[in-house]
């Protein structure tokens, strides 16, 4: 384009310097009359006249060649300008791209230290994230323990509750509990003066826990972090919440990237929690359960961040995955995409739930915050066991309410078509185990009539393959549904052998619909020993 500039140019002048030089050939200097009188053409003799025609040609002609001189100068001064116009909306086009590529340069500097410390290993989603982090009390054991639980704290407005938070995973945790946690806190404020009063006052209450190893608080530097300026305006959020929240999806990503090696587990918590006691007993319950099944989240709350459980191994494609996406939407909300990508299509939700949110006061501006969990329940938690089992029925199973939603602490149940005399449902158990108590529940509050109205309750011994799946060859009744329930004690006290089988036989056709709500076991030793 630049070489073309100066052709156009040369072009545009010799075409009207040919023109004029045109004009200037046709226009010739011509003798004219001085004789000043005046004559009009009925006083001139014809020669005369003649010759006034010719000076009256002649003028015409200078004055067509008068034009010519006076239009193409004009035609050659407009094709200049709408060249130079034309080359100035180009030149216009690229200042303008270059503006716009300047003010996305100056929101995510390409060159800044924080952008390539952040966003380098993006191109790895199994790897953890370069980032470097301070210690502010305890060291990490080279010993894994079975879960982490993950804290990240910021200086609220109006009140503090990670202390408390902090006392509660200790104090409703046994002795043999505590040694398969470790309590990771991130720090995640920028106010180192805030940060090292905290950490004091953290030591002073808790130096025991970060001695034996199972307290740690740490901070990411501040250098780490991509820009938190000019981020986008989603859902019409102010901007000053638009940051609060980007910078939190930060925070936990960065959390995240530090606990990936510490556990087998990971418990995403928020810094205002109470727990349930001994919690990790029902979540390790939880997890044996579900052995066999597939699963990315569990969750043990239905509020925000809170008692969301995942697997280690997904964790630095859970930290990638926040600070891709740190400025789109809450974190809270990332996570159910997070799911969705890796294939769990549902929540996988337990009741009841294990942690209550208790702070009154939001970390945003101080505002008040009153959400509870009404699932929640602090003593008296008896979660079951349910060790891993295949799930069998011949009866009319309704659309997806199949078999395995009965045998889950989920809030999900099976449904099936009206059953007939010696209709069965089974449990085998993937291996022979010791069963302290059996509780089942039929139908539901919004369908009271959908259940077991004659059936009687079995374990079985002597599994034998089967068309229809793996079946116990002799079974021992254990006793008869009452409406629609039923709940046998000291099962193990009762029966010689290990169970493999446990069957609810139907003993009476109905009409009504089968709903089995829920089916729960205890055993008499953690089922994978």
């Amino acid at each position: 384009m630049i070489t073309s500039k100066p052709l156009a140019l040369t072009a545009g002048l010799a075409l009207l310097n040919k023109s004029t030089g045109l004009c200037a050939q046709q226009s010739r200097p011509t003798r004219v009359s001085s004789d000043p009188a005046v004559r009009s053409p009925a006083s001139q003799d014809p020669s005369e006249r003649v010759y006034s025609m010719r000076l009256v040609w002649k003028s015409l002609d200078k004055m067509r060649c008068l034009r010519k001189r006076s239009t193409i100068p004009f035609l050659g001064f407009l094709i200049t300008f709408l060249l130079f116009l034309n080359l100035y909306i180009e030149d216009g086009y690229v200042l303008e791209e270059d503006k716009r590529q300047l003010r996305e340069t100056s929101v995510h500097p390409p060159s800044s230290e924080r952008y390539v410390h952040t966003f380098r290993d993006l191109s790895n989603f199994s790897g953890t994230i370069n980032v470097t982090y301070r210690y502010l009390a305890g060291t990490p054991l080279n010993r894994k323990k079975y879960l982490t639980i993950g804290l990240s704290s910021v200086k609220r407005k109006r009140g503090n509750y990670l202390l408390e938070t902090i006392k509660s995973i200790f104090d409703q945790s046994s002795y043999e509990e505590l040694k398969e946690i470790v309590v990771v806190v991130h720090l995640a404020d920028f106010d180192l003066v805030w940060c090292e009063n905290l950490v004091q006052e953290i030591t002073r209450k808790f130096a025991h826990h970060i001695i034996a190893g199972r307290l740690l608080v740490i901070q990411a530097l501040e250098e780490y972090y991509p820009s938190l300026d000019g981020l986008k305006r989603n859902y019409n959020d102010p901007e000053d919440r638009v940051r609060f929240r980007s910078k939190q999806n930060v925070d936990y990503a960065f959390l995240l990237n530090f606990c990936t090696n510490l556990s087998h587990f990971y418990m995403m918590l928020e810094d205002d929690v109470r727990c349930s006691r001994n919690f990790l007993t029902a979540l390790k319950k939880v997890i044996t359960s579900r052995e066999g099944s597939y699963w990315v989240m569990l969750e043990f709350s239905k509020l925000g961040y809170i008692g969301k459980l995942y697997h280690s191994r997904d964790l630095p494609r859970l930290a990638h995955f926040l600070l891709m996406f740190y400025q789109e939407m809450p974190c809270d909300w990332l996570l159910i995409h997070f799911r969705g990508l890796l294939a769990q299509k549902d929540v996988i939700r337990f009741k009841p739930s294990l942690f209550q949110h208790m702070g009154y006061y939001s970390s945003y501006k101080g505002a008040e915050n009153k959400l509870k969990d009404d699932d929640f329940e602090e003593d008296s938690i008896d979660i079951p066991d349910n060790p891993p089992a295949s799930l069998y029925t011949n009866i009319n199973v309704f659309e997806t309410y199949d078999a395995t939603k009965a045998y889950s602490t989920v809030d999900e149940y099976f449904w099936g078509k009206p059953p007939s005399t010696g209709d069965f449902f089974v449990i085998v158990f993937n291996k022979s185990t010791k069963i302290s108590k059996i509780k089942i529940a039929t139908g539901s509050d919004d369908r009271q009539n959908d259940i077991l109205h004659h059936g009687a309750l079995e374990v079985g011994e002597k599994l034998v393959g089967t068309k229809k799946g793996k079946q116990c060859s002799s079974y021992i009744t254990l006793g008869e549904f009452k409406n629609g329930n039923i709940e046998i004690q000291d099962v193990d006290h009762k029966i010689a052998f290990d169970i493999e089988c446990v069957r609810i036989v139907v003993t009476a056709s109905q009409k009504e619909w089968l709903i089995i709500r829920s089916i729960s076991l205890w055993t008499t030793q953690p089922p994978s020993q």
